[in-house]
Formats: structure tokens, C-alpha cells, sequence
């Protein structure tokens, strides 16, 4: 113990051990320091009679004693360790107290290192630690760096400030690993929606601030003030994100202190069995409309998480799907959407999460009223222009011989209804379902049905099919059609009248530099030159973009590579693809 005693404020004196006070008394008032050292070696080393003899042999193997007291501390510490684990481990007011009365015997030395896990094992096990050692722990930052989480926890209940600072960078390192992947030029496999639920929520990210968490509703609550705070403050849907993957990692722990208490669980682990099956079925159809359903007066404010959890790229992915594919069954069986009950639904949590932000933002918690015209008169218009769509693609397949004349073929291959772009400028909800169908269009490799939507895509309602998961979606599947790009008509309409009109947008540039980083050797050298002169960044734009344009500026000039392709993409598949659609029903 005499080495520990030179640490200033060890508090050896505290747990009546000779400590530095002593040592220094013992030093300065005698007249022969070294028999000082050797009496302080003697009544402070290991009081063993029959480890007195062997003291002088370890000398003689050249051992110096430091090291011998060392190894026997460790050995004890970690056996003493261990003992306190299992007293933590066992419920019971007899372990509690012991645990108690421990920590306060051996609390004034934490500051000696060498002790200190000791310490800290003891506040780990104790599940009330009193306020005076929390204190402690807090106003000094080593002692507060070696707190085990369970600690901490117990010092962010009632310190906001310092749990934000914690959660702060696991934030911002959550929203950096979604956006590398949706701009990571190089990446055509491992692509945002590729994931499940349940592989998405056991990233790094969400594991950790399930721990830091604990069972703790009132670090969770904090978690979610975070999240809406920002989500409010950035518009980030990546937010939205977060939230239900952290209730879903919460539930898939079983901790029920927080789900039985969060209003949203039973409806975000409905949707993520939605979600995960890849299908709507009439049973959790049912469950998802009754709990919208069963939203009190009083309790509007539910409104806001549910929408945040709807909001979500992945929530908003699955319902267009969703949508369309159900709009194709009705197609084929010559149904109404508005006898379609399950889509009436896929419908009203669209709305509902495309409002989240303004929802927040105003505080008025209410659902979208409902366009009774998006069903009787936009959605008519948009299953016209697949039925077009569909009909042009068989006539095309047609032996010569058997073709129609060729007035049928114009006909379908006209400007989209003039309903369809009206909507589109006014609903959200109809944005996001024309551009689900243009990404159902480029998975189809349907040329025509691309350049038909495509030439009013843009004018979705709030710039909607700029957003980095459509984006991205769309030319991770325009990248397999590198062929079309040989014709003038499919540039002139995908770059000049859909490319073009968002590049005033950062993430618009960069999403196109990444088309063209495959595609570039197929396009026609002056539409090329033209792509690359428009692209070129300015002061406005961001480090990434610039890099990014360089280093395609260096591959055009340094290679001749074909366009890479994939040859399976699962993640572009329709979820629902693979399963029956739902026959309508009436509730």
C-alpha cells in the first residue's frame, strides 16, 4: 500500500490506512529516513508471519517488492470483484445493505487507482446510489470517464445537459452512416433499403443508446425529446428512423418498463411485422386502422411520435409500394380503389407521415383531412397511365405481323392524364405514389412507361422526388439501363426535364455524379460534355461534391471500363412482389 499512499488525495487516512500524510509526518520528524521507510514497509506490508521468510528469497530471483504487493493486489481485487458481482446478482435486503456498507467503507479511496474497480463494481451492483457519491463522480471527469453505464445512468436522470452530451455524438454518427450509404458512389449492393428491420436495429448506434438506456423510462423520454427537437430543427426523416428502431430494440430486449408505457409500441411492432413479412395482410390491417382508430380526445399528442414513426424512409418505402402493387391488382381485376379498404389505409398513414414535420412543427395534432379526389379522381388517373403503360409493353412484344396500327401505339404513349401532374403538385400523398410507380417503371426496364412519368416527376409537391432515398433508389436502377442512354430522348427527359430542375440541391448533384460515374461511357460525347459543364461545382457547393466531381472527372479521362452491372438486386424488388395481394374487404 505504500505506493498508493504518494498519490495526492488518495483518502487512505479516511479508511484508517497510513496514507501520504502519515508518510510525510514519519519522513520529516525522524532522524533516519531509510529506518522510517523500512518500520512504515514493515506495518503496512502483508501481515503474514509465514511470508516474512520468503521476502528475502524474491529478493534474491530479483522481484522487487512493488511488484510482488501488486500481483497480490490485483489477485485480491479481482477476487473481491467477483464477490461483489454475486451479491449484485441476488435479490434481497441483506445484500443491499452489505453492498451499502461497503461502499461507504471503501468510497473515500476511489481516487487510488489501483482501487478503484473496486469501487466502481460496488456502484455498478448498487441499484440506488445515494446523491453525496454521485456528486462525487460527477464534478470529477476521470472518475465520471471510468462510471460503468448502470452509474451513469443514475447520474443522467436528474442531469439532461450531460446525458445530451453523451447521446449527441451517436446521433450524429446514426445520421452519418445513413447518408454515406446513400451517397457512396461505389456502393451497388449493400443499398439503403437493403436491410431488414431487425438488421437495422441492431447497428452499433442503436445498441448503445439501448444500453445507456437501460430500463430507464425517463432517459428514453429524453431520447425521444432529442430526436423530435432536431427532426424538428433539421427536417432529417433519418430521425424518424431512429425513433422506431430504438422502440423496436427496446422490445426485442424485453423491457417492459418502457414499451407497456410508449402509446406508439403496439402500432411501430405492428408495422414492422408489416414491414419485415413484406405485406399488409386483413388481420394487421385491422390492427394498424383500430389503433389510429382509438385515438382519444386528450391524447393527440400521440399523433406527433406516430407520425414521426410513418415518417421514416423505410415506413414511407413499404406503404407506396405498397400502394402500387395493390393499384396493379385492381388493374387486373378491374376493382375501385375506393373499395379497396387496405389501401384506403396504406393511404391515410402515408398522409399521415408526410406531415409529421409541419404536424411538430405546429404543435396541432391532427390527422390530414382526407382528399376524398386523391381516390375517386388521382388515383383513376394513375392506373389510366399504367393500363397505357402495361398495354404498350404487350403490343411491343407483338410479332410485326400482329401489331396494332400504329394510332393505338400513340395513344398510349402520350403525356401522362393532365390529372395525374395536377395532384402531384398539390398532394403529397400523390407525389410519393408517382414516383413508387416510376421506380416500379425502372425495375420493369419499361422505357416508355420511364419517360412518361419521368417527364412530370418533378413537379411533385414540395420538391419530394429530390430526397436522397428516392434518389438513390432510382439510379441504382437506372444504372442497369445503360443502354437507354444512347438515346437522345431518354436524356433530354431524364436530365433536362427531371435532373435538371433540382440542381440547385447539393444531394441533386451528387446523386447524378453517381449516375454518371457508370453510365458516362454510353452517353453521346456532346450530351456528355453538357452533363459534366452543368455538374461542375461551385463555392456553394460542399467538399464531397467537389471530390466527387474530380474523381470523376479523373476516371472519364483514365478509363474505358463497361458500366458495371448487378445482377440481382433484391432490395429494388417490390416487398410484395413475392406474396397474394389482399382481396378487398369491407370493415
Amino acid at each position: 500500500m505504500a505506493s498508493s499512499s504518494k498519490l495526492p488525495g488518495t483518502g487512505l487516512e479516511e479508511v484508517g490506512v497510513p496514507g501520504q500524510s502519515f508518510l510525510r509526518e514519519a519522513l520529516t520528524s525522524c532522524t533516519d529516513p531509510l529506518k522510517a521507510i523500512e518500520e512504515f514497509q514493515l506495518e503496512n506490508g502483508i501481515l503474514l508471519p509465514s511470508l516474512r521468510p520468503m521476502l528475502p528469497l524474491l529478493d534474491l530471483h530479483g522481484v522487487r517488492r512493488l511488484d510482488f504487493h501488486t500481483s497480490v493486489l490485483e489477485e485480491l481485487r479481482d477476487k473481491l470483484i467477483s464477490h461483489i458481482n454475486e451479491l449484485g446478482g441476488k435479490d434481497g435486503k441483506e445484500n443491499d445493505k452489505k453492498l451499502k456498507e461497503l461502499l461507504s467503507k471503501s468510497f473515500p479511496v476511489v481516487r487510488v487507482k489501483a482501487l478503484r474497480p473496486v469501487i466502481m463494481s460496488i456502484l455498478k451492483n448498487t441499484p440506488h446510489i445515494d446523491d453525496k457519491y454521485l456528486r462525487v463522480l460527477v464534478r470529477d471527469r476521470e472518475l465520471y470517464n471510468d462510471t460503468d453505464t448502470e452509474v451513469k445512468r443514475q447520474i443522467w436522470q436528474d442531469n439532461q445537459s450531460l446525458f445530451g452530451d453523451e447521446v449527441s455524438p451517436l446521433l450524429s454518427q446514426y445520421i452519418r452512416e445513413k447518408e454515406n450509404v446513400l451517397f457512396d458512389h461505389e456502393n451497388l449492393t449493400n443499398l439503403f433499403f437493403s436491410p431488414s428491420p431487425k438488421v437495422r436495429r441492431q447497428g452499433a448506434v442503436v445498441t448503445k443508446l439501448a444500453h445507456m438506456i437501460g430500463n430507464s423510462v425517463k432517459l428514453y423520454d429524453m431520447v425521444l425529446q432529442f430526436l423530435r427537437t432536431l427532426f424538428l430543427r433539421t427536417r432529417n426523416v433519418h430521425y424518424c428512423t431512429l425513433r422506431a428502431e430504438l422502440l423496436m430494440a427496446l422490445h426485442d430486449l424485453e423491457i417492459q418498463n418502457i414499451i407497456s408505457v410508449d402509446p406508439c409500441h403496439k402500432f411501430t411492432w405492428c408495422l414492422d411485422a408489416c414491414i419485415r413479412e413484406r405485406n399488409v395482410d386483413i388481420k394487421r390491417s385491422r390492427e394498424l386502422q383500430g389503433f389510429l382508430d382509438s385515438i382519444k380526445r386528450g391524447q393527440e399528442q400521440v399523433l406527433g411520435d406516430l407520425s414521426m414513426t410513418l415518417c421514416d424512409p423505410y415506413a414511407i418505402n413499404f406503404l407506396a409500394t405498397s400502394a402500387i402493387k395493390i393499384l396493379q391488382h385492381l388493374i387486373n381485376t378491374e376493382g375501385l380503389p375506393r373499395d379497396n379498404t387496405i389501401l384506403i389505409l396504406l393511404l391515410r398513414m402515408l398522409a399521415l407521415g408526410l406531415s409529421a414535420w409541419v404536424m411538430i412543427d405546429s404543435q396541432e395534432f391532427k390527422e390530414p383531412k382526407p382528399d376524398s379526389q386523391v381516390v375517386t379522381k388521382y388515383l383513376p388517373a394513375l392506373m389510366s397511365l399504367m393500363v397505357d403503360d402495361q398495354v404498350r409493353a404487350l403490343h411491343n412484344k407483338l410479332p410485326p405481323d400482329e401489331r396494332e396500327s400504329a394510332i393505338t401505339t400513340i395513344e398510349h404513349s402520350g403525356p401522362p392524364p393532365d390529372a395525374c401532374e395536377a395532384y402531384m403538385r398539390e398532394n403529397s400523398v400523390c407525389g410519393v405514389l408517382a414516383m413508387y410507380y416510376t421506380l416500379h417503371a425502372a425495375k420493369l426496364r419499361d422505357r416508355g412507361a420511364l419517360l412518361r412519368i419521368l417527364s412530370i416527376l418533378g413537379s411533385c409537391k414540395d420538391g419530394r422526388a429530390y430526397e436522397d432515398p428516392f434518389l438513390h433508389a432510382l439510379v441504382a436502377l437506372l444504372i442497369q439501363l445503360p443502354d437507354e442512354f444512347q438515346g437522345e430522348d431518354f436524356s433530354t427527359v431524364l436530365f433536362d426535364e427531371f435532373f435538371f430542375a433540382g440542381l440547385s440541391k447539393d444531394n441533386v448533384t451528387r446523386h447524378l455524379l453517381k449516375l454518371l460515374w457508370y453510365i458516362h461511357p454510353k452517353l453521346p460525347e456532346t450530351r456528355l460534355q453538357t452533363l459534366m459543364k452543368a455538374l461542375q461545382p461551385g463555392t456553394q457547393h460542399n467538399e464531397s461534391v467537389h471530390k466527387l466531381y474530380e474523381s470523376l472527372q479523373q476516371k472519364m479521362t483514365t478509363q474505358t471500363e463497361p458500366v458495371a452491372s448487378t445482377s440481382e438486386m433484391e432490395y429494388l424488388d417490390s416487398p410484395l412482389m413475392s406474396v397474394p395481394t389482399p382481396a378487398p374487404y369491407h370493415m
